[in-house]
Order: structure tokens, then sequence, then C-alpha cells
């Protein structure tokens, strides 16, 4: 007798990654997932119910879920069968860019409100049943700057940094229950949102920040990002295609890197646990060799490194 469909809850479906793990999973040919795919505005549901096609309202189901909202997610967890949800994806995130100085503590705050206790907050909605069941599966869409430094980044790097030593420490408890944590880790994915988001800051004042620090920011960062996007993005189908082969694992990985061709740019952390290292080489290829950097990233867009970040 064929299994039941294991429950899974993602958060921040209206687009990019989540609106692609939520199809593929939904379309699964072996029909192993339930999908609740949920977004903070219905408004913006439009995308994935037309992406999710002959699957909606079968194995895809679309719902409302603000994870700063404790009665949200009481009210989204009401709608499944007993509240028991088998895997859950926290994928909800915002981005936040520029200078330190010209971003208030309330924005700061509200990034971590989101990437950081949102994530929180559902957990403890749904570990009381994972660990009634001794089962369940708990996937965190995190970054590589959750593993590094990245400048102009800090508020966003350190949401982050908190989830991978959030989720790593309670990983160690949740096995005795047999529940199981993963971290994905994408580098740069090209979506709309990135796009209009570097558009955005490009032109954006940020008051009491140095003219020195906004020349930098605008003059060498700025067109570094660019570049990495364009040498070593990633699509949100690819990186979901790795969230599947996580999620579909007997064993799930603690961490999962999702592009090979952004792996050359951790090797330095890992090579100097000190990070010295690497805190001295980006600086150096930000501000002394930026053509060195521009030459290395049309190394890694041309595949010069291998395509695998590691085997299994």
């Amino acid at each position: 007798m064929a299994a039941s469909p294991r429950t899974v809850l993602i958060s921040g479906c209206s687009s990019g990654i989540g609106l692609e793990l939520a199809v593929q999973l939904a379309h699964d040919p072996r029909q192993c997932y339930q999908v609740v795919a949920t977004m903070r505005d219905l408004g913006k549901k439009e995308a994935l119910e037309a992406s999710a096609g002959s699957a909606l309202g079968k194995t895809l189901t679309v719902a409302q879920l603000d994870v700063c909202n404790d009665d949200s997610v009481a009210q989204c967890l009401s709608h499944i069968p007993g509240g028991d949800v088998d895997v859950l994806v926290n994928n909800a995130g915002v981005g936040l860019v520029g200078p330190l100085e010209g971003l208030s503590i309330t924005t700061m705050q509200n990034v971590f409100d989101t990437n950081f206790f949102g994530a929180i907050r559902l957990v403890k909605a749904v570990l009381p049943s994972m660990k009634k069941r001794r089962r369940g599966h708990i996937v965190v869409v995190s970054s590589v700057m959750g593993l590094q430094g990245v400048m102009f980044n800090d508020v966003y790097a350190a949401s982050k940094f908190a989830l991978e030593g959030f989720f790593e420490s309670l990983a160690i408890q949740l096995l005795q229950f047999n529940i199981f944590v993963s971290l994905v880790e994408p580098g740069p994915v090209i979506t709309e949102f990135e796009g209009k988001l570097l558009a955005q800051i490009s032109t954006s004042e940020f008051p009491g920040a140095d003219p020195d620090t906004l020349a930098f920011f605008r003059d060498l960062y700025l067109p570094a990002s660019a570049e990495l996007f364009r040498s070593v993005g990633q699509s949100p189908q690819d990186v979901a295609k790795v969230i599947v082969k996580v999620i579909g694992a007997t064993r799930p990985p603690l961490r999962r890197q999702t592009n090979a061709r952004y792996a050359p740019l951790t090797v330095l952390r890992a090579v100097d646990p000190s990070g010295g290292l690497y805190v001295r080489m980006a600086h150096r290829l930000l501000f002394r060799w930026p053509g060195l950097l521009s030459l290395g990233l049309r190394c890694l867009a041309g595949g010069c490194f291998p395509k695998r970040v590691w085997p299994g």
C-alpha cells in the first residue's frame, strides 16, 4: 500500500524560490507531497496559481500566512488536518542592502522579525506535533551569507548567521525525536525582486552615510554585485531542485549549498578558520584589484570549476 503523502508547509510562495519549490513538489510524479503554499498577501497568488496548473486544489493549496504574526500562523495551521506538518520549509525572507549609517534601527528590526523570528515562530508552532509523532523535517532557506559576511549586507548576513546558529543548535536536540534540520544555502539568485532591489538602492540617498562610504557603495559594491549575479547567479528553479532533493533524502543533510560556481568564493573562509584571510582578500579584491575580481567572476561564469559542490 502506498504511503500517505507528506504535508509540506512552505512560507513565502508568492514568487521566487518558494513559488518554484511549491510547484515542483506538487507536480512530483509519485504524488509524495501535499503542498500548502503560503504567502502574506493573497493578492499576489495569481502567479503561483497559474504555475500550479492541474495541481491546484489537488496536491497544492494556497493559504495566507504572515510569519510575523502569531494569530496568522495559528489560523493557517488550523486548516491543516490535525495541524500535522511533515515538512516545514522556512522560505519567507526580506533583503536589506546599503551603508549601515543610512539604515534605521526599525528597518533592521523588520529584517530580523521576518528572516529570523518569523522562522522561529513557525518552528515553535509545528514542533509539538512533530515531537509527538516522532518524525519531521525542518528546512531553512538560509544563504551563503550565513557563512560569510558580505560588504553592505551587514544586517541581512547577520539574520542568516543567526538562523545558522539557531538551527544547528536545535538540530542536536531534535535528532532525539527523529526530526531533521536542513539549512539550504543559495548564493546569488536571479529574481525580479533582486533586480528591482538593486535598481532601487542604486539611487537611494542613505542619509547619514559619509561621502566616502557612499562612493564605495555606488562605485565598488554595486558594479561588483551586478557582475556577481551575472556570473554565478542561479535561477529559483535550480535552487528549488536542490531543496526537493534535500526533502526527499532518507537522511537529510544539515547543510547543503546549491551553487557550485559560488563555492570557490567560500574556500578562503574554510582555509583560514580565523577569518582574517577572507576579510583581507575580499577587501583587496574590492578596493585594490577590482579588475582581478571581474576576471575571476568571468572565469567562474565560464565553468572553470567543477559543477558539484560535493557528491551526494
